[in-house]
């Protein structure tokens, strides 16, 4: 393993987040905070507790989970699709370098990065409510499995994207929709039960249910099936980059 090659990589890509730090932490800090305060104030006026625990509480990990999403997402698929975009990426593919070193550098960069303001987030919603947290190992857990799998899936979206429009394509227009109707918001047992089963088909919910297990000891699936399903997708995202790699899709000529 080429760790001095995995470093410069991480390096390169940690240095450029400090170079934009209003940009990369501040902003998403803000537009989440502002998420709290919006949901807290206007729901959690009318809804008191759910499942016994403050409406101000409870959002707080689906709110964590939306921006660690994005972040992720968005962080690896542009790490990526820059040097594609301007040709150094054959330099990473000449150099004495596996696909694996790459994608440790990349992806590892880019779930750092969303655990970062993740937890900055979370820190910061303690000004704003009463947090416990009854599992902190699995809420540790949870959050570097979740930042890895999707910043796996952002570093085939950078590859796959012919162009900055598409890297904001699948962000946008599916991974938020997806969160918000996962039950960031809410518990889907206030759901009717025809909507009930079909949440369940979003497999966003699972993410959001093992990590709000883990702040209060409530879920709306099974924990186990919880990291069943981001082990899962895990290991989907890794054999869709091998496959990559192996036929040179998107990054040969």
């Amino acid at each position: 393993m080429n760790w001095q090659a995995i470093k410069a990589i991480y390096v390169f890509e940690m240095s450029r987040t400090f170079r934009t730090l209003a940009q990369s932490i501040v902003s998403p800090v803000l537009s989440t905070v502002l998420y709290f305060v919006v949901f807290g104030a206007a729901i959690g006026g009318r809804i008191q507790s759910v499942e016994g625990i403050s409406y101000g509480a409870f959002i707080v990990p689906g709110l964590i989970m939306l921006t660690l999403l994005q972040q992720s997402v968005t962080n690896a698929s542009f790490g990526i699709y820059f040097p594609k975009f301007i040709g150094t990426i054959y330099e990473l593919l000449s150099a004495p370098m596996s696909f694996i070193e790459i994608v440790i550098g990349y992806v590892g960069a880019a779930a750092s990065k969303a655990i970062m303001i993740a937890l900055i987030i979370l820190a910061t919603s303690t000004f704003f409510v009463d947090l416990q947290i009854l599992h902190p190992v699995w809420m540790l857990g949870f959050l570097l499995l979740t930042a890895i799998s999707f910043a796996l899936l952002g570093f085939i979206i950078g590859i796959w994207a012919g162009s900055f429009e598409q890297l904001q394509l699948i962000p946008l227009l599916v991974i938020t929709p997806l969160v918000f109707l996962g039950g960031s918001f809410y518990s889907i047992s206030m759901l009717p039960e025809f909507w009930q089963g079909v949440t369940r088909l979003n497999p966003v919910l699972y993410l959001i249910s093992g990590f709000r297990w883990a702040f209060f000891g409530v879920a709306d699936v099974p924990v186990g099936l919880s990291i069943a399903a981001v082990s899962a997708f895990l290991v989907l995202c890794l054999g869709v980059i091998w496959l990559i790699f192996r036929t040179g899709w998107r990054i040969k000529p």
